[in-house]
This record gives C-alpha cells, structure tokens and sequence, in this order.
C-alpha cells in the first residue's frame, strides 16, 4: 500500500473533563446556574535512563527522577515502569539504490528483529522507502507475516526520510492512545526526495508522541563523499522524541543494534504531571528531565497543546 503526505492537525496529549454543576439550596433560579467545566491536560513523559556503557538502568524508583517544564519544577503524578507496557513499532528500511548491495542482509535483519521484539500485546508494520514511502504490512502481531513482509521489500530510487518520518508517525498516531509507539528506521541518512521538509518530520513525530531510534549505516566514512544534511536533521528529530541515534560503519553490526533497541524498548519509564502553570493554547512547551544519579535520559523535549481552548 503507497502512502503520500498529509497534513497534521495538532492534538491534546491528553485530556481529562470534569463538569461540576453548582446548586444553591435559596432558591429554583440558583439551582440554574451554569456548570463550570475545567479542562486538566496529562502530560505523558516515556523516559529511557542510560549508564555510562550504553545500557539500560531499571528498577528506578519515582523519587530518582526530577522532572521541569519550561524550568519549572512540576510534581509527578504518575509513575510506571514500561517494561511490559504493549507498544505499536514502525519498522523503516531505506531500499533505495545507495543501499541496494546491503538489501538483502538488511532484509535478514529485520526479520530477525521482528522475531525479538513482538510480543503477543504488540504490534509491528513494516515499510520501506525510496523515491516514496510503502507500508508493507499492516500493524499486526502475526511474527510470520511480518517476516514475510520485510523479505518483500525491493530497491528504489532516491530516499525520500522525512516522509518515511511523517508517514510512519502518522500511521502510529491512529493507534489506540494507552501504548507505547516507537519507529525503528534504517537509512544511510541520505535525504533526496521527500514532499515533506525538515520540520514537517520533526512535529510529526513530536506530535504523535512516537520514540525515534535512527540507525544510520554509512557506505563512506570521509564526510566529503557523502550527503551529511539528512544525518545532522535525524539527529536533531531523534533528539526532539527521546529515542535513540546510532552510526554504523559495518552493516554487520546492525543485529547487534536491534538488539540494543530492543533492550531499551523493555525498560523504560512513564512520568505523568499536570503543568503548573497551565500552558497557553496553541503554544510549544519545553520539558526537562534528569535522574539524581546523574545517568543520560532519553525523553521527549517539548510537545504541543491544543490550539484552541476548550
């Protein structure tokens, strides 16, 4: 199935409504008073936490975790450990011709992947991307199926990664809202045909509140013999969602690295908190997040409220 750009229309992270009427006990015309509705927003947080040799740290407590928006402290409301939580994967293969004599074991490699990371709460589409981008398989959790799918995918011309990015969040963004959602995208990070531009890809994936993990293979190591801009602005978007950005110089590494993601996939932690102060609609908002023991953590930076009131 081919799939082209759309456009996003932004969305609450969540939204919880109480509608509280108020009734006096004077008179019949008091009891008619107006309800009064507060809208209370959620702000959902997935943070990975990382040591100083590249692997997860589990089993935090609530306490390790400080966490600011817009340089405010805010009190955490909700804290999970995601280690079980079901998640919905976008998993990306950059078939265009730059990486066609590494299809084949790239192909291999994804399908081992898929056998990893699926579990029976989860689900994984596959796609590939070249001059355009084409969702090979629907979200499912039939590991065969999406084996089947990623041995299909074929070369192309041209790398069309912003699409892919947009695209893939899209797809994720219509999933049920109560999971995890991540894209997994392999590319030799060589932008050349996308309709959608830089900041298309990166509110997409912010908006959808999807974990980018970007591994990028190199076919030439020196910088003057290869296209860098798309490197640098997958760096930039990875950043902005709190996934993860990896370069490899041997495509045989690759294994390896679907094993590190999905590692990291299992353990991972939920902050929720309600703003204080309540942001202003339409606006962008910036979130920090640290662990007292000093350890890296991957997070969402910023995401966006709702346009118009409520």
């Amino acid at each position: 199935m081919k799939i082209s750009p759309r456009t996003f229309s932004a969305l609450p992270l969540a939204a919880a409504v109480v509608c509280a009427g108020l009734y006096g006990s004077l008179s019949a015309q008091e009891k008619q008073k107006p309800a009064i509705r507060v809208d209370v927003n959620l702000v959902s947080i997935l943070a990975s936490v990382i040591d100083a040799n590249g692997r997860p740290v589990p089993d935090l407590t609530q306490d390790a975790f400080e966490l600011k928006e817009e340089d405010v402290p805010q009190k955490i409301e909700r804290f999970e450990a995601q280690t079980n939580r079901p998640l919905d994967l976008a998993l990306m293969v950059d078939s265009s011709m730059s990486t066609f004599k590494d299809l084949k074991f790239e192909a291999q490699a994804a399908s081992h992947f898929i056998k990893q990371v699926v579990r029976p709460t989860d689900t994984l589409s596959v796609f590939e991307f070249s001059d355009s981008v084409i969702q090979l398989s629907e979200f499912l959790d039939d590991v065969p199926r999406l084996q089947a799918a990623a041995e299909r995918i074929s070369p192309g011309a041209g790398t069309a990664m912003y699409d892919a990015v947009v695209l893939g969040s899209n797809a994720l963004r219509k999933l049920p809202q109560e999971r995890r959602r991540a894209i997994v995208l392999v590319t030799d990070g060589g932008e050349t045909t996308s309709v959608s531009k830089f900041d298309d890809a990166r509110r997409a994936a912010i908006r959808s509140g999807t974990l980018l993990y970007s591994i990028i293979i190199r076919p030439v190591k020196n910088e003057n013999g290869r296209n860098t801009a798309g490197e640098h602005a997958l760096i930039t978007i990875t950043d902005s969602t709190g996934g993860a950005f990896f370069i490899l110089d041997d495509l045989q590494q690759l294994d390896a690295m679907f094993d590190r993601i999905n590692r990291e996939l299992r353990t991972q932690y939920l902050l929720g908190y309600y703003p204080n102060p309540p942001p202003k609609p339409g606006s962008t908002r910036h979130v920090e997040v640290t662990v007292k023991s000093g350890d890296l953590v991957r997070y969402r930076k910023e995401y966006f409220t709702s346009a118009m009131p409520r």
